[in-house]
């Protein structure tokens, strides 16, 4: 199998993870952050730090691709936590991080009032007719409501598309989208690409944790002459439907 496989409760895996946690309260004390009040959120981001750093002895950012440069281990973005585009960009403009594990007090507080609130912003009681399922299904970009429409849809026997998992094993196992058809993580892209025969011609939708790895494969997949790929924009941890683990 191409798919690499770690063993979250592994003995050395724990180890690890009790020093990323450690690692992460340090980085939070440091830069005066706080967590992301979605606790679900920061442990998934932990778990990928600790995944990589046994992968490739360095805590690289689990939200993007990490490509081997000659013969080295690199991250896309030079994205090493807690990275630089981060610290300098992405927490004093927005408030929180790409991977949204470290957030201002601010961020947190407004993010708290939020989770709240039972306001509803889509609904799905209609279903999708055969025009907007076409619509749907030629985005490149879609929301989490669109995904779960189009899955509907997809059961219902009105629209075909094959969706595809590019987290590692370990993100897959502690929870997947229902209806996910593949897993072809980025630490083994090109072997498992292979593998699992996807047609040039097909429609295939990617998804990740918050959509930075599936928007990389997305631009490989049509350099590659994949003409019909569409992207989960903010990755799984915006998808409100049902999840398998």
């Amino acid at each position: 199998m191409s798919i690499i496989k770690i063993d979250m409760n592994s003995d050395e895996f724990q180890a690890e993870l009790e020093k990323t946690v450690r690692f992460t309260d340090k980085v939070i004390k440091q830069f005066n952050w706080v967590y992301n009040p979605e606790t679900e959120i920061n442990e998934g981001v932990q778990l990928g730090l600790t995944r990589n750093k046994l992968m490739y002895k360095k805590r690289f950012c689990p939200c993007f691709m990490v490509e081997e440069i000659d013969g080295k281990p690199q991250s896309v973005d030079n994205r090493t936590c807690p990275c630089t585009p981060a610290i300098e960009k992405e927490i004093p403009e927005s408030g929180t991080c790409h991977c949204q594990i470290f957030c201002t007090p601010e961020f947190a507080a407004n993010k708290r009032i939020n989770l709240g609130m039972q306001e509803v912003v889509h609904q799905h009681s209609r279903g999708l007719s055969a025009q907007e399922c076409e619509h749907l299904i030629s985005k490149t970009e879609l929301d989490a409501d669109e995904i779960i429409s189009l899955l509907e849809a997809r059961n219902l026997g009105m629209v075909q598309f094959k969706l595809v998992d590019v987290r590692e094993h370990m993100e897959w196992q502690m929870g997947h989208i229902k209806g996910a058809d593949k897993l072809i993580p980025t630490s083994s892209f090109f072997n498992t690409l292979e593998e699992s025969k996807l047609s040039k011609n097909e429609n295939i939708i990617l998804y990740c944790h918050v959509g930075s790895r599936s928007a990389h494969c997305q631009r490989m997949l049509n350099d590659m002459g994949y003409s019909k790929v569409g992207n989960l924009t903010h990755g799984i941890i915006s998808y409100g439907g049902e999840i398998e683990r």
